[in-house]
């Protein structure tokens, strides 16, 4: 059964995440799931990678985790994801700490959506060079990974180097919080496949280039030794339409996840609804 999610940057202006997430639960949506930025330089030289160049809400969104923890808490079910966590900004440990926190006080529902950014001042400024973002990254999750599993975990990178240590919580969820890594084709597909535990690609262009993507990365992941079907593929803001969503759930892709505007309630509610209605055909 294909799941659907929504993503959405909360801003102080925006619906708020728990009158968000309690419409989405009330709907039947599976997730949401909150975009992060900790800032934007304002002599940002790097070009913004979508149409229309960049938006007010990059400037302006809340931290992932607070927000994800205020939709846990005025919910039941509704599982809660970051989309995505730029991963080579953020301090490992703390980051490890973080994630097992959100999962225990969700009770297992967190979802860890991870990417290794574009933006290349804003990676800088945060003392990672963007020539090391990808690197870091894999050792970032690599070394989380020990964290959350072992008792006295301990890594030694490049760039992540810790002797053995103990942190408490563990998450909830066993081994822990699954990884999905997102990005483009093939890049983010090779790193899901070395040190994730999903793929989360970019579908705003509609069928034509996932529906063919999907079936080689499965390839690809087979070829590295890894299982198919232990990488489910989530497709990231795809076109709203009811046939493509009955291709997608005939390929095997386990969610959608559609973007809402960062507005207020009675701009977002017709959305979700119109979006429910696609979900229901």
């Amino acid at each position: 059964m294909l799941k659907f999610g929504i993503s959405l940057f909360f801003t102080d202006y925006s619906i708020g995440p728990r009158e968000l997430a309690q419409e989405l639960e009330v709907r039947g949506f599976e997730s949401v799931w909150s975009g992060e930025h900790s800032h934007i330089p304002a002599a940002m030289k790097t070009p913004f990678p979508g149409d229309g160049g960049i938006k007010k809400h990059y400037f302006d969104v809340m931290d992932p985790f607070v927000t994800l923890t205020a939709a846990a808490m005025a919910t039941k079910t509704l599982k809660i994801g970051t989309g995505v966590c730029l991963i080579p900004q953020r301090d490992t440990i703390q980051t490890a700490k973080l994630v097992a926190s959100i999962d225990q006080v969700s009770n297992g529902r967190f979802l860890f959506g991870v990417g290794n950014g574009w933006n290349q001042e804003e990676i800088e400024n945060h003392g990672t060079p963007f020539a090391t973002r990808h690197q870091r990254a894999r050792e970032s999750i690599e070394a989380m990974k020990q964290i959350w599993t072992q008792s006295k975990a301990e890594y030694h990178g490049e760039f992540v180097n810790f002797d053995p240590m103990m942190t408490w919580p563990k998450p909830v969820t066993r081994p822990h919080p699954p990884v999905l890594v997102g990005g483009s084709f093939p890049y983010s597909a090779r790193r899901a496949i070395r040190y994730g535990d999903g793929w989360l690609p970019s579908a705003p262009k509609g069928s034509r280039d996932i529906l063919a993507i999907i079936p080689r990365f499965r390839q690809m992941a087979a070829e590295a030794g890894r299982d198919p079907d232990s990488l489910p593929v989530t497709a990231w803001y795809p076109p709203q339409d009811l046939n493509l969503m009955k291709r997608y759930r005939d390929l095997g892709v386990e969610r959608v996840v559609f973007t809402v505007p960062s507005a207020p309630a009675e701009t977002v509610l017709p959305v979700l609804d119109a979006i429910g209605a696609l979900m229901r055909g």
